[in-house]
């Protein structure tokens, strides 16, 4: 699948497309298109590409990464799929849209969730879901094992980790998913991460300052 990749709103957050190149079919992650301009380059994009989105998923439910489900439902008829965890965040988005001062569209409900053993067939690909909490409580990450490649949505950055000062985040939970789930992945496993640009398991393995295969300062 190719990914593509656009940073969106006010926290410079990344969403992904996953693209089946022989249907033109496609996977919206964490959509966090704010405002009319970026929801018109995103659907530019798709229709330039004759992409046609079948699946919507968020890897948690903090407020960047939904801010664009309820124009992904209204432009292609598609509901999130998210962890059962996630759903109440996901339901007091609005709430957090406002504490940020930020306009919100409402997202519609998760009508399936996402649970760790129970892999997103796409196709002829597969996703494997991995339960990742301690940024969010409800987290999940998706590891395509015959691609090589995770969208990790806030567990690991480049050179960093997810926030663990935000209601609900639990840093020694962050510390467990990430070296006892993502530090497991083979090391050549490509990161796209929900901010910044992409690393590897490697990399970080070695070089996180926060967060080393068997060390931890959080």
């Amino acid at each position: 699948m190719e990914v593509l990749k656009f940073t969106f709103g006010p926290f410079s957050e990344n969403t992904y497309v996953l693209v089946d190149q022989k249907t033109k079919e496609c996977i919206v992650v964490d959509p966090g298109m704010y405002d009319s301009s970026e929801r018109a380059y995103f659907t530019s994009v798709l229709e330039s590409k004759e992409l046609k989105p079948t699946l919507l998923l968020n890897t948690h439910c903090h407020i960047d990464h939904v801010m664009g489900n309820a124009f992904i439902h209204d432009q292609f008829g598609l509901s999130p799929q998210t962890h059962v965890k996630a759903i109440e965040m996901l339901e007091r988005a609005d709430l957090a849209a406002k504490l940020y001062g930020l306009n919100y569209d409402l997202s519609p409900a998760a009508h399936t969730t996402l649970e760790e053993g129970k892999n997103i067939s796409f196709n002829s690909h597969e996703l494997e879901v991995l339960f990742t909490p301690g940024h969010s409580p409800g987290h999940v990450v998706f590891f395509n094992k015959t691609e090589g490649y995770l969208i990790g949505g806030d567990v690991l950055f480049k050179g960093s980790v997810g926030r663990v000062d935000l209601p609900g985040s639990v840093p020694a939970d962050l510390v467990k998913s990430i070296q006892n789930k993502v530090y497991l992945l083979p090391e050549e496993t490509i990161i796209y991460s929900g901010h910044g640009p992409e690393t590897t398991i490697g990399v970080e393995k070695k070089t996180n300052p926060l967060v080393s295969e068997h060390n931890s300062i959080l």
